[in-house]
């Protein structure tokens, strides 16, 4: 059973996430934090599967503790679960180690979702925070690197784009019909061409390169 731990300052807001988890049978909650510090207190005898992060808290916000977590325990998975913010800087939140993003607006399927997913270790974020990252990157002057610099093949764009819908590998596969097996390769092969790490952070790069169109 997944050991999770949540972060949240809002003490029925945890309460509620505990019940949730716990009912459908997703995990246990060993331990809940008011904000990041007491997080990071908790990892001295604690060593959770998941953590579920709010972002804006006092004393420690949710980025710095997740960088703080990961230098701790590198192997810590996250999930952020917050408010939409047209000011947040989610890319800065996805390069610090989150594996995902929940609005707190989400319904109980799609929280389901995502911890499963994260669980199988691939990424998941809400299509509302994708948008929002995309108004975001509009709005400013940074500059891209030009897509004709990166040859993608017809059909690794195709998999850019669905994995930018939110899709994991799996779903991808059952959808194209192809296997698993086969959508990971070409997976991969955009990981490497774009240098990127993991699906996340190929997401916010093909986002900020206008590399798809959410």
């Amino acid at each position: 059973m997944n050991k999770i731990i949540v972060v949240d300052d809002h003490p029925l807001f945890r309460e509620g996430i505990k019940l949730l988890i716990e009912n459908e049978g997703l995990g246990e909650v060993i331990a809940e934090a008011e904000h990041g510090q007491a997080f990071l207190d908790l990892l001295e005898i604690h060593v959770p599967d998941l953590v579920i992060m709010d972002i804006e808290m006092p004393v420690m916000n949710g980025l710095e503790a997740i960088k703080k977590g990961l230098s701790i325990k590198p192997s810590l998975k996250f999930l952020v679960l917050t408010m939409l913010n047209e000011k947040a800087n989610y890319a800065e939140i996805i390069y610090a180690g989150a594996m995902g993003f929940v609005l707190k607006t989400a319904g109980k399927k799609e929280f389901e979702r995502a911890i499963n997913i994260i669980m199988e270790g691939e990424s998941y974020f809400s299509t509302e925070i994708l948008r929002q990252m995309l108004i975001n990157t509009k709005k400013t002057s940074e500059i891209a690197q030009n897509e004709k610099e990166i040859t993608l093949t017809l059909r690794e764009k195709e998999v850019l784009n669905l994995l930018c819908t939110g899709l994991s590998v799996s779903e991808i596969a059952g959808k194209i019909f192809l296997s698993v097996k086969t959508i990971e390769a070409h997976r991969a092969s955009l990981l490497r061409k774009t240098k990127t790490r993991n699906t996340i952070n190929l997401v916010v790069y093909a986002i900020k390169n206008k590399l798809v169109e959410i």
